[in-house]
């Protein structure tokens, strides 16, 4: 299995902005990664990560 079976594969992220302005986490308003252009949910850092905790496999 190349993939582990909880992976979501197909998602798709924004694309890494080059510099400000930055689009605003949908989440906490921080700034993130992505370009303020980007149509669609943008999350920082942070927000990324937990909300990578919360619907990561239980096992």
């Amino acid at each position: 299995m190349s993939e582990d079976y909880c992976t979501i594969g197909t998602a798709e992220k924004p694309p890494k902005a080059d510099g400000p302005p930055y689009a605003e986490c949908v989440l906490c308003r921080e700034p993130t990664e992505y370009p303020e252009s980007y149509k669609g949910i943008t999350l920082c850092p942070v927000c990324e990560w937990q909300e990578a905790q919360r619907t990561a496999c239980s096992g």
